[in-house]
């Protein structure tokens, strides 16, 4: 069976990474150094890990899970949201971190384009101690923030959990997460991680770093010669697929009016994820990655809507 492409159908999909609180802050100036500048400002639930889990459910998905690490200061308000959006976490309190914060500074322009500041706290303390193998009981997917890769604790979670998953014949997907955090880990050392992947999830500009070449459609075809799919999410230019060195097929985007870009890419693949568990071919899967995208790219934070609640 050919991992990247196929699995077993209606079984659960099982998603490690982290979560945090992020602080939205929506500007229509310029930032203005040393003073005020006027911005509409939200608390909302996000990090990558969970956000993909949340879309996962939102576009149909059964039975998501979720591993992540939080502290004691906003585990329970994070619990309540995720298991409100149709996610069964398994969040682990960590004794000494608070909650990760991110500060997503989003530019109200057409592009609606966003800056981070990370803070990731408790979520990159995620361990191989928080691991154990009757969390793939019932998984049919494995998929792993990239955000997993940026610390040492959490790395040698990664392995474990990609060897657990290796046994039990459970395709494992990974999403790079953050062009900057790929640049201080090492093109290099990203690599020889994603040799155990199935299926890797870059944006477009993740795909030229780790090939060092500037054209995507190029990229994405280098680096399904390493991984046996690759799909590369392109925001406005949509998604490109690309299998075993083939040619990569381009899958367009659904137009949008962007208000803030926070977690498009965790929409994506969340979405991407959710299709291929229904035995949709990466092409189609691609394509309700991309209707995913659109709808997140229109609402302010990165999860989807939820029945009853006013945004």
């Amino acid at each position: 069976m050919d991992q990247g492409v196929t699995a077993e159908r209606n079984g659960a999909l099982l998603v490690v990474g982290d979560v945090v609180t992020d602080v939205v802050a929506r500007r229509r100036e310029p930032l203005a150094a040393g003073t005020d500048t006027a911005a509409v400002i939200r608390t909302l639930p996000g990090g990558a890990g969970a956000n993909v889990a949340c879309w996962a459910a939102h576009a149909g998905c059964a039975d998501v899970r979720l591993l992540g690490r939080v502290g004691a200061d906003a585990a329970a308000w994070h619990e309540r949201e995720l298991v409100a959006a149709g996610v069964r976490p398994r969040l682990v309190v960590d004794p000494q971190a608070a909650t990760g914060t991110v500060i997503c500074l989003v530019d109200t322009g057409a592009a609606a384009e966003r800056t981070f500041l990370t803070d990731s706290g408790a979520s990159l303390r995620l361990g191989p101690a928080d691991w154990s193998d009757t969390l793939l009981d019932g998984v049919a997917r494995l998929h792993l923030s990239g955000y997993l890769l940026f610390t040492e604790a959490s790395r040698a979670l990664t392995r474990r959990a990609i060897a657990s998953a290796r046994a039990r014949g459970v395709p494992v997907s990974l999403d790079p997460a953050s062009a900057g955090f790929l640049v201080k880990l090492g093109v290099d050392r990203f690599l020889a991680f994603a040799e155990g992947l199935d299926l890797l999830l870059p944006s477009r500009d993740e795909a030229c770093l780790l090939t060092g070449v500037p054209d995507p459609v190029d990229a994405a075809g280098r680096l399904s010669r390493l991984v046996p799919l690759v799909v590369a999410k392109a925001g406005a230019d949509g998604a490109l697929v690309a299998r075993s060195g083939a040619v990569p097929v381009r899958v367009p985007a659904v137009p949008a009016v962007p208000r803030d870009t926070t977690g498009a890419g965790d929409a994506f693949t969340g979405a991407f994820l959710a299709a291929l568990l229904t035995g949709a071919t990466p092409e189609e899967a691609a394509a309700s990655g991309c209707r995913a995208g659109a709808e997140a790219v229109e609402r302010v934070g990165g999860r989807p809507p939820r029945p009853g609640r006013v945004d």
